[in-house]
């Protein structure tokens, strides 16, 4: 008989919006991981998660960022969410003096699979910047 795969773990992490809450997100999230056995993810989750909170931060009136992460056979799928749905995050030629504006192309390079999703339907009360990372093993199989 199969060994029964482990089961998915979810979690959620409310923060408020302010200047100190990408440190305290990310290092959440990262203690999360490493807690979870998924080491490799920590450092890339750490950084991921700092630019998403950041920009909640900078570019929206959000009172409350939540993030959720599932956990799941090496994988860690992270979500970002605000409540301003009407700020759309895009890519973006960044010149290389600037400051910012490279989160989003961070995550397009250092995670398996990322996007935004609006969440409540045709009138949207949130959005989510989500990404996913994989492990070694799990990448290298596709799954």
């Amino acid at each position: 008989m199969p060994e029964a795969a482990n089961p998915p773990y979810a979690y959620r992490l409310s923060a408020p919006n302010s200047p100190t809450s990408p440190k305290a997100c990310r290092d959440a999230i990262a203690a999360l991981l490493q807690a979870n056995d998924l080491h490799d993810l920590a450092d890339t989750a750490k950084l991921l998660v700092s630019e998403a909170v950041t920009n909640v931060n900078r570019h929206t009136a959000t009172q409350l960022i939540h993030i959720d992460t599932l956990v799941h056979d090496g994988i860690a799928t992270i979500a970002v969410r605000d409540s301003s749905p009407d700020r759309h995050p895009h890519l973006r030629h960044v010149d290389a003096d600037e400051e910012g504006g490279r989160g989003l192309l961070l995550m397009q390079e250092l995670a398996y699979a990322w996007g935004v999703t609006w969440a409540s339907g045709l009138r949207p009360t949130s959005k989510h910047i989500w990404f996913e990372l994989r492990g070694p093993a799990e990448d290298a199989l596709g799954g």
